[in-house]
């Protein structure tokens, strides 16, 4: 595989939608989120090595329409009035920037949106930890694993990007995304 289909820059984005139509409100969640007129190719959970994250703002920029764009996607509906919903996607990424991290992509029902994001945030940090052997207690609190990879001096960042909706009270459908979107530029 080539080194030009290395990502080097990454941007995290979310957006809500909600209509009649379950499509249309995806639609809308994907407008929302600003990456409506791109097309979206889903693809597995890896923080490519040497790749920077950047700000939503900035990576914008880079996106034309109709251009295929690689992308992590984590996305939730409903039509039950007063459901809540999350969609989350959290990274894990590596002191050793010439190493891959993980992206975790999480979605969720009754969940608030803290609970969701940090929850994505572990999965990918869990995931990194074991390809890095750094030794956890799976049975310890976000916040007490945390503190261990900080400790290994192997994972030198956590964050995650989540979006969480009430579903429509005339029962709406309403999406929920979020995404991690990939910049070859």
């Amino acid at each position: 595989m080539s080194k030009d289909m290395v990502p080097k820059r990454i941007f995290f984005t979310k957006g809500v939608g909600k209509h009649r139509e379950r499509l249309t409100s995806f639609e809308l969640a994907l407008r929302d989120a600003g990456i409506a007129a791109q097309n979206l190719v889903r693809v597995s959970s890896i923080f490519p090595p040497n790749c920077k994250l950047i700000a939503r703002s900035q990576g914008l920029k880079y996106l034309n329409p109709g251009e295929v764009v690689f992308a992590v996607v984590a996305e939730n509906s409903t039509h039950e009035p007063h459901r809540l919903l999350a969609s989350s996607i959290g990274v894990a990424i590596p002191a050793d920037r010439n190493t891959y991290g993980y992206l975790s992509e999480h979605h969720s029902f009754g969940e608030t949106e803290d609970a969701a994001g940090d929850y994505a945030e572990e999965l990918a940090a869990e995931m990194l930890a074991t390809t890095l052997n750094v030794e956890f207690d799976p049975d310890r609190s976000w916040d007490e694993k945390k503190q261990i990879y900080r400790l290994s001096n192997k994972i030198v960042r956590t964050a995650n990007v989540t979006q969480s909706a009430v579903g429509d009270k005339r029962g709406l459908w309403t999406t929920v995304i979020a995404s991690a979107i990939f910049i070859f530029d």
